[in-house]
């Protein structure tokens, strides 16, 4: 039965996903906007599958504590393709921050490079990671849309705790705006390995902005407490 879940969760989803794609095609050579609603459907599309296939709950936390009118960036936990979703319906259509292979990837890098993700080639000096932060606060600085980063790196088991990348605190360094950190518990539902899980619920845990003013060494130590605390509760 388990095994029948799955593979009619996968059909659905990414026959959505690919259905979406192709209605959206068009927007390519319309402005910006256009291809963010197709996201935002996406993260819609997810949540349906996932409540009405695998019987998920979705629980949101800390609404409040989202920062508005002023200016900030996402560093959120990352266990799942959930959170790559499914966030575009919390958020003002975040920027990703995103792996280079992400981008060759036919149709989907595409709509990647359109809404405007800032990829990176981890540990590799290249022309564009020089270029990194020269286009990230040219994005900050033009759009109202946040930036996002998953500052494990990439998606990890429900129970490791990694060290987070020391990106994430230069990026807080040279932006010089506020942190939102969010844990997510998706593992446990759609995890990296194996597969997935019905009858369970993911939680989004919207924390407490971290302010400017902190060193990055300091602020990468706090960030990373805040967001595994709170996974341990969640888990």
């Amino acid at each position: 039965m388990r095994m029948i879940r799955n593979s009619i969760f996968s059909i659905f989803f990414f026959t959505g996903i690919i259905i979406i794609s192709l209605i959206f095609l068009p927007a390519f050579f319309l402005p910006q906007k256009v291809v963010l609603l197709g996201g935002k459907l996406m993260g819609y599309w997810t949540s349906f599958c996932l409540k009405f296939f695998l019987s998920t709950k979705i629980v949101i936390k800390g609404k409040e504590n989202i920062i508005d009118n002023e200016k900030f960036f996402i560093a959120a936990s990352h266990q799942s393709m959930f959170e790559t979703f499914y966030l575009q319906t919390i958020f003002n259509s975040p920027v990703f921050i995103l792996k280079k292979e992400l981008l060759m990837i036919p149709i989907f890098g595409w709509y990647l490079k359109k809404i405007g993700s800032i990829s990176i080639r981890r540990n590799k000096v290249s022309k564009d990671n020089l270029g990194f932060f020269d286009n990230i606060l040219k994005i900050i600085t033009n759009s109202k849309r946040p930036l996002i980063i998953f500052p494990q790196g990439t998606r990890v088991l429900p129970n490791e705790r990694p060290p987070f990348k020391k990106g994430v605190s230069k990026i807080y360094e040279e932006l010089k705006i506020n942190c939102q950190p969010v844990a997510i518990n998706s593992g446990y539902v759609w995890p990296k390995i194996g597969l997935k899980q019905s009858h369970k619920t993911i939680t989004i845990s919207i924390l407490k902005p971290i302010a400017v003013g902190h060193s990055k060494e300091e602020f990468i130590k706090i960030l990373e407490n805040e967001i595994y605390s709170e996974l341990n509760l969640l888990n």
